[in-house]
C-alpha cells in the first residue's frame, strides 16, 4: 500500500500537515512566518472543511500544509490530500485539531484509492508516514476496502460467478483455507434449489462457493454474501435506468469476502465459513417465472411473486446451509432492497438482527470506527405481506410498504430460533465523487462488523 509507509523507513525530510478548523486557525497562524501568513491571506484560507493550502519555506520548498477538517467526519479529514498535494512524503503534526492517528491514516489511504484495471492511474498519490502500530492496524482495513471497491467496480463480463469464485479461491490460498463449490446442476443434487432456480437462465453457471478456515475447537462463525453478479430482474425485467448499475449487485459478496479476509488475517479464534451464492439473474427460455413455486433447502415452499426479488432467494439456501453448521453467529451482507435506500439514503446500511445486544454492539462498533449503521426492526406483523395462497409464503408481495423489512423477514425464516444473526442491507456504492469516497463501489458496514468481531472474539 504505497500511500502509507512506516515512519522509521521514511526519508529525513517530511512535510508536516496540520489539521485546523476556524477555532484553531489563529493559533496555526502564529506558527507561520510572515511570508506564509501573507500567502494564507492572499488565498483567503479560512479552514473550511476540505480546504487545504501548501506553504513553502524561505527556500521555496514545501514546508507545511494546513487542512480544514470537520471532527464529525473523520474519514474525510485527509482524504483529498493524496491526489492533490505534490508527490512526496508527509506526516501529521501534533499541533492543531487532534485527529485519531488510525482514522487519519485510513482517511489518507481511502483518498489514495484509484481503480486501475482498465486505465492507468491519473497520478501517483502522495505518501503519509505513520508509526508502525498505526500502519499495522490500518493497512488491512484499507486493503479490504480496496478489495470491495475493486470487485464491485469490475464489470460483469470480468466478474461473473466463476470470477467471483476465483476471488474466493485466491483468498483461500493466501490463508491456507479450504475452498469448494457446487456448480450448475450440482446445486440440485446437493439441495440448493433456489440458487439454481435464480441462476439457471444465464449462460454462466450458478454456483455456491464455500471457504472454511480455523481450528475445530473455536466458536463457529458463518458469513454469507449475496453474489448476484448481474441482475436484469429476470422476467420481471428492470427498466434501463434500474439495470444500468446492476454489476454492483454482488456487493454483498464483496463485503463478505473482504470480512472473511480480515478475520483470517487477524487470526481471530473462530472456525470460519464463508458462503457466496454466485449467479446471474438473466432471461432465457428456462428463466424462473412469476407464479412458480420453489421448495427451498430448508423445506419451505416459496411462491415467486417477483423474479426481481432474487437476492433473498439465493441467500435463503445459503443461510439454511450455514445454519446446519450450528454456528455461534451468522452474518449476511446483501445489496438487497431499494427500500433501504429510500429509508436511509445511500450512506447508511440498514442493520437487522434477532438479538438486541448483538445489534446494539454492531451499532456501537460502527460509531466507534466511523462506519455507521442504522437498525431497522424485524417487525413480525409484516410477515403477512408475504402470504401466499398456495405456498408457505412468497418471496415478495403486492404492497410497496416496508420493503427492506419484509425482505429481512423473509431471510429470518431460514435462521433457526436461538441462532444470533445479523443482516446488513448495504448499498455498496457511491453515486458521486467525494474525498475518500470515489464514485463507484464502496465498503459500507465492513469495518463496523469487523470491529464487532474483534470485540467479540478478541484481537490478534
Amino acid at each position: 500500500m504505497p500511500a502509507l509507509i512506516d515512519r522509521s523507513s521514511a526519508p529525513r525530510h517530511l512535510v508536516t500537515i496540520e489539521a485546523v478548523d476556524a477555532r484553531q486557525l489563529p493559533a496555526a497562524r502564529k506558527r507561520l512566518d510572515a511570508a506564509q501568513r501573507r500567502w494564507l491571506d492572499a488565498n483567503a484560507f479560512d479552514a473550511k472543511p476540505g480546504s487545504a493550502i501548501l506553504l513553502a519555506d524561505a527556500q521555496g520548498k514545501p514546508a507545511r500544509v494546513l487542512v480544514g477538517v470537520d471532527a464529525a467526519d473523520p474519514l474525510a479529514a485527509l482524504a483529498a490530500l493524496p491526489t492533490t498535494l505534490p508527490e512526496g512524503v508527509y506526516q501529521l503534526a501534533a499541533d492543531g485539531v487532534a485527529l485519531d492517528p488510525a482514522q487519519a491514516a485510513l482517511s489518507w489511504a481511502l483518498g489514495a484509492y484509484q481503480f486501475t484495471r482498465y486505465r492507468k492511474a491519473k497520478r501517483t498519490p502522495a505518501t503519509l508516514a505513520v508509526d508502525a502500530t498505526t500502519l499495522a492496524a490500518v493497512q488491512p482495513l484499507a486493503e479490504a476496502t480496496a478489495l470491495v471497491r475493486d470487485l464491485v467496480n469490475t464489470p460483469t463480463e470480468d466478474m461473473g460467478p466463476e470470477q467471483l469464485g476465483d476471488a474466493i479461491r485466491r483468498l483461500g490460498k493466501a490463508h491456507k483455507a479450504k475452498v469448494r463449490d457446487w456448480v450448475g446442476d450440482e446445486l440440485l443434487k446437493a439441495n440448493f434449489p433456489t440458487i439454481h432456480a435464480v441462476g439457471r437462465a444465464s449462460h454462466r453457471a450458478p454456483r455456491l462457493v464455500e471457504l472454511s478456515w480455523g481450528k475445530a475447537g473455536h466458536p463457529k462463525l458463518v458469513i454469507v454474501g449475496k453474489g448476484v453478479c448481474f441482475d436484469t430482474g429476470g422476467l420481471d425485467l428492470k427498466p434501463s435506468d434500474g439495470m444500468r448499475w446492476m454489476k454492483k449487485d454482488m456487493g454483498g459478496a464483496a463485503h463478505a469476502i473482504a470480512l472473511a479476509g480480515l478475520v483470517m488475517q487477524a487470526q481471530l479464534p473462530v472456525r470460519l465459513t464463508l458462503l457466496v451464492p454466485a449467479v446471474e439473474n438473466a432471461v432465457s427460455g428456462n428463466a424462473l417465472r412469476p407464479g412458480e413455486v420453489v421448495v427451498t433447502r430448508a423445506g419451505h415452499s416459496v411462491e415467486i411473486d417477483n423474479t426481481d426479488a432474487e437476492g433473498r432467494l439465493v441467500l435463503c439456501d445459503a443461510l439454511a446451509y450455514g445454519a446446519e453448521q450450528q454456528p455461534e453467529l451468522m452474518i449476511d451482507f446483501a445489496t438487497l432492497t431499494g427500500a433501504a435506500r429510500v429509508a436511509l439514503g445511500p450512506d447508511l446500511p440498514a442493520l437487522f438482527g434477532n438479538d438486541d445486544a448483538l445489534a446494539e454492539g454492531a451499532l456501537a462498533a460502527g460509531k466507534a470506527v466511523a462506519d455507521p449503521l442504522w437498525r431497522l426492526p424485524l417487525w413480525r406483523p409484516y410477515r403477512k405481506m408475504l402470504d401466499s395462497y398456495l405456498a408457505d409464503f412468497a418471496n415478495a408481495g403486492a404492497s410497496r410498504h416496508a420493503g427492506a423489512i419484509t425482505a429481512a423477514l423473509y431471510l429470518e425464516r431460514f435462521v433457526p430460533d436461538g441462532l444470533p444473526w445479523l443482516h446488513l442491507d448495504t448499498y455498496a456504492w457511491n453515486d458521486a465523487d467525494r474525498p475518500g469516497r470515489p464514485r463507484g463501489g464502496e465498503a459500507m458496514g465492513l469495518r463496523a462488523l469487523f470491529a464487532l468481531l474483534q470485540q467479540r472474539y478478541g484481537k490478534a
